[in-house]
């Protein structure tokens, strides 16, 4: 993490987070912290308890301890809607676009917050709509051109190659002008070209809207690559955290995923 981040505010911070279903403790004592314009990453192996911890962060999940807590603001309690209205974003493993909307109108319909105009003015079609409509439009416009997507604005979501519909799927969440992003498992199902392709997406976002960025992914490469600060979990709790030599070459960590520590000196996950 850079000086900077370490003297910043989090945007994100959790406290003693946690879930119990039934008997299970499925997360417990999660802590983390994201500063604005870090890229950190949440690795584990299956079953470890990621994706319950982006669920956690997006509303799907009420903790049963602990609090989420978003620039100040305890978020425990609220929707997932009420996640995104106040700066969460998230995409998911398996992309959830509207397939046979056009690739302007699946951005378009993340810019709902910025529409001033009411239902009679939708309905007879009067100046402050056809306004609001221009400015939405242009704001999606530039958002695919960052994206290299403009040319493509009048196709069919589902007709774009996988990794573009990936990096569509990102510029519709930085519609919703949020404050942290959380991309689980982004590079899923992309060959080499396409996570490349990826890899640039994730830092131009990063770089240009400065935003903190929790990266869940089974790519090590990736993950070593991209991220920062690595915090790896196991059975719901946290095993270790810090910078990506120090994640490739925890004892504890390496045990996770591979078993047993076989005595190695060389064995990392790099």
């Amino acid at each position: 993490m850079s000086e900077v981040n370490r003297e910043q505010a989090p945007v994100l911070e959790t406290r003693g987070l946690g879930i119990s279903f039934g008997g299970l403790k499925a997360v417990q004592d999660f802590n983390i912290k994201l500063c604005r314009g870090q890229l950190a990453g949440l690795i584990g192996p299956n079953g470890a308890g990621k994706t319950t911890v982006f669920n956690l962060l997006t509303g799907v999940y009420e903790p049963t301890e602990g609090s989420v807590i978003l620039e100040g603001e305890v978020l425990n309690g609220k929707k997932t809607h009420q996640f995104v209205a106040a700066g969460v974003a998230r995409t998911f493993q398996n992309i959830r676009l509207f397939r046979q909307m056009s690739v302007l109108d699946n951005v378009k319909a993340a810019f709902s917050k910025d529409i001033k105009y009411g239902m009679a003015a939708a309905l007879f079609r009067t100046p402050a709509y056809w306004k609001a409509e221009a400015e939405v439009e242009a704001k999606a416009l530039d958002l695919l051109e960052i994206f290299h997507l403009r040319e493509k604005a009048d196709a069919p979501a589902a007709s774009l190659p996988y990794g573009q519909q990936r990096k569509l799927e990102i510029a519709r969440a930085l519609a919703t002008d949020m404050k942290v992003l959380l991309l689980d498992e982004p590079a899923a199902g992309m060959n080499p070209t396409e996570t490349a392709e990826l890899v640039e997406c994730i830092s131009l976002v990063r770089e240009r809207f400065g935003i903190a960025i929790l990266l869940i992914e089974h790519d090590m490469s990736l993950v070593m690559k991209l991220c920062e600060r690595i915090t790896v979990i196991d059975y719901g709790q946290t095993i270790a955290e810090g910078g990506p030599e120090e994640i490739a070459t925890n004892p504890r960590v390496i045990a996770a995923y591979l078993g047993e520590n076989d005595g190695e000196e060389d064995e990392s996950l790099a």
